[in-house]
C-alpha cells in the first residue's frame, strides 16, 4: 500500500462527500430536467451519452480531490479523451476515480436513477468508495476492512428472503451469448429483468435487498470500484463469475456477480449455463 496508513478516515470521507455534493449542486441539479439539445453529445456511440453536466462536475471533482488526497484523478470523460489514463488504474501508487454522472441517459431522460461515484484506489485495489444519489439525498461510502455506510449508518445485507426465487439484475449487453440469452439465465434462479443502466443505484439494490443478485459484463472501474467495495463491506460477495477477486483495473471484459455468500455459488452457476 502506497497511502499513509492513517490517509482514510472519516474527516476525509465527510471531504469527499462534501467534495460530490458541492459539485453536483453546482454542475448537475440546476440541468436536471433542463438540458439543452447543445448540451447532450455521444462519445463511443449513440448510446453512449456525455453531456455538460458531466464534464463540468468532473473537472470540479478532480480539483477538490487532488486537494484532499495529491494523486492522479482518473475521470471517465478525461479518459475519453485520453485512453491512457487507464492505465494508472491498474499501477502501483493510489489513484481516484471519478464518474460525475453514473447513469447519463437516465439522467438525461429526466429520471432519478442516476448517481456521483468516487474511489480510490492504491496498489490496483479499491481502498475507499463513495456514492451519492442526488436527486433523492442519500449517499453510501465504504472502507476497505471498516464497513460500509448507508446515510451515515453502518449497513450488513441480509441473505434473500426467499433463496428459491431470486429476484436479480443483469447487463447483457457485450455478453458473447446475448443479452436476451443471460437475461433467460437469471430467470432460472427467480424473476430478473436488465439492469437500470446506473450501476449506482444496482449496487444499492442489492446492498439493500431490493433485488438479491447483480451480474454486470464489462467493468470500466469508475462503473464498479465504488460499488463492489461498498457491497464487499456489507457482506455480500462481488466477485469475477468464475470466483477470482475484482480489481478494478486490467480486465474490463470478464464481468462482475454481486450476490448474498449463501447463494453466490448458484447464481454464478446459473449465469454460466
Amino acid at each position: 500500500m502506497s497511502l499513509p496508513p492513517d490517509t482514510i478516515t472519516p474527516q476525509l470521507s465527510e471531504a469527499v462527500l462534501a467534495a460530490m455534493n458541492a459539485a453536483t449542486e453546482a454542475e448537475v441539479m440546476p440541468r436536471w430536467r433542463s438540458l439543452e439539445d447543445h448540451e447532450i453529445r455521444t462519445k463511443s456511440s449513440e448510446w453512449d451519452l456525455v453531456t455538460d453536466a458531466d464534464e463540468a462536475a468532473e473537472r470540479m471533482l478532480t480539483v477538490a480531490l487532488k486537494e484532499l488526497v495529491n494523486v492522479p484523478v482518473v475521470g471517465e470523460e478525461a479518459t475519453a479523451k485520453d485512453a491512457s489514463l487507464l492505465e494508472l488504474v491498474d499501477g502501483e501508487g493510489a489513484v481516484w476515480v471519478v464518474d460525475p454522472v453514473d447513469g447519463t441517459r437516465n439522467f438525461v431522460q429526466g429520471t432519478e436513477a442516476f448517481g456521483c461515484m468516487v474511489a480510490l484506489i492504491d496498489d490496483g485495489r479499491t481502498v475507499a468508495s463513495w456514492i451519492t444519489y442526488p436527486a433523492v439525498g442519500r449517499e453510501a461510502h465504504a472502507a476497505r476492512g471498516v464497513g460500509a455506510f448507508l446515510d451515515g449508518a453502518r449497513i450488513i445485507a441480509s441473505a434473500p428472503a426467499d433463496p428459491e426465487q431470486l429476484r436479480g439484475a443483469v447487463s447483457g449487453k457485450y455478453h458473447p451469448d446475448g443479452p436476451d440469452e443471460l437475461l433467460a439465465r437469471a430467470q432460472t434462479l427467480g424473476p430478473a429483468q436488465p439492469i437500470r443502466m446506473c450501476a449506482a443505484w444496482d449496487y444499492l439494490d442489492v446492498v439493500t435487498g431490493a433485488t438479491d443478485f447483480v451480474k454486470f459484463t464489462r467493468t470500466l472501474p469508475w462503473d464498479h470500484a465504488p460499488g463492489a467495495l461498498i457491497c464487499q463491506e456489507a457482506g455480500l460477495t462481488s466477485a469475477r463469475p468464475n470466483g477470482d477477486e475484482y480489481l478494478p483495473g486490467g480486465d474490463v471484459q470478464s464481468g462482475i456477480l454481486t450476490a448474498h455468500p449463501s447463494v453466490w455459488d448458484r447464481v454464478a452457476a446459473a449465469m454460466r449455463g
